[in-house]
C-alpha cells in the first residue's frame, strides 16, 4: 500500500477521534476517490504515491471549481466549505511551483525541443508535464507554454 493512502487513513482515524468534521469529511472523500481509481477499469490495482497524488490533485481541482460556482451563485457558506475542503486536500499534495519556476521549466523544454510557433505546443508539453509532475495544474502548464510560443 502507497505510503501516502496510509497517511492518509491514519490522519483520517486522528481527525475522527478530534471530531475534527472538516477534516474528516475530506479524508473519506478523498480515501473514497482513491479506493473508487484502485478498483477502476478491468482490474482492481494497487495505487502508487503518484497515483494518488493524481487523484487528490483531481480532487482538489474539483473543490476549487466548486467554490468558484458556490461563490458567483452567491452561496457563500458552501463556497467556503469546498475551500476548507480544498485546504485539507493541498496538505497531500507536492507545493505547487511558483511562477518563476514555471517560467523557467518551460523555457528550457523549449530550447530542449527547438520549438517555435503555436504548433509546436504539444512537443513541449509532453517535456514540461514530467517535469512538473502535480505542482502545477495543467491549465497553468498550457497557458505558459502559449504565452512563450507566442513571443
Amino acid at each position: 500500500m502507497s505510503d501516502l493512502k496510509v497517511k492518509l487513513e491514519t490522519d483520517l482515524s486522528v481527525a475522527m477521534k478530534a471530531r475534527d468534521e472538516v477534516r474528516t469529511r475530506t479524508l473519506r472523500m478523498a480515501l473514497t476517490a482513491v479506493k473508487n481509481e484502485e478498483v477502476a477499469g478491468k482490474q482492481a490495482r494497487e495505487l502508487s504515491d503518484e497515483d494518488v497524488v493524481k487523484v487528490l490533485t483531481r480532487e482538489a481541482k474539483k473543490r476549487r471549481e466548486a467554490a468558484t460556482a458556490f461563490g458567483d451563485a452567491g452561496r457563500a457558506e458552501q463556497a467556503q466549505a469546498e475551500r476548507d475542503e480544498g485546504a485539507v486536500l493541498e496538505e497531500y499534495l507536492p507545493a505547487q511551483l511558483a511562477d518563476e519556476e514555471l517560467t523557467a521549466l518551460v523555457a528550457d523544454a523549449i530550447a530542449e525541443t527547438g520549438a517555435a510557433g503555436p504548433r509546436a505546443m504539444g512537443q513541449v508539453m509532453k517535456v514540461v508535464n514530467p517535469k512538473v509532475a502535480g505542482r502545477a495544474e495543467g491549465g497553468r502548464v498550457a497557458a505558459e507554454v502559449k504565452r512563450q510560443l507566442a513571443e
